[in-house]
């Protein structure tokens, strides 16, 4: 089954990386996850500054607004999708996931499978 991975990037350190991890701790995770043969696709994100926000008012009009600009410190950082046997299998590669540490979280989704 596919479950998506939503990482949500937690404080951030002077250079602007996840507190608690490094650059070699991502890369051993995406190496673990492409051993293990779950790895379907994946992307980390580009800064939040370059984030544009649409929306369709009542009368079908584009409003579009530089951000999102939430009241929080955490943001989406990234996304994984894997096949994994079942929600246990996927909530055990969430938490062995980097941006899970130092006041970050990874929120597993299933991913709908229509027509199945």
């Amino acid at each position: 089954m596919k479950y998506m991975l939503l990482i949500h990037a937690g404080a951030t350190d002077a250079d602007g990386g996840a507190e608690g991890c490094d650059v070699q701790d991502w890369m051993a995770y995406d190496k673990a996850v492409r051993d293990a043969g779950i790895h379907v696709s994946g992307e980390s994100l580009a800064d939040l500054v370059t984030a544009t926000t649409v929306r369709v008012g009542p009368a079908g009009d584009r409003i579009v607004t530089d951000g999102p600009f939430a009241e929080t410190r955490e943001v989406l950082g990234g996304f994984l999708v894997i096949d994994v046997p079942d929600l246990d299998a996927a909530l055990d590669w969430a938490a062995r996931c980097p941006g899970a540490r130092g006041g970050g979280a990874v929120v597993v989704r299933p991913v709908a499978e229509f027509g199945a």
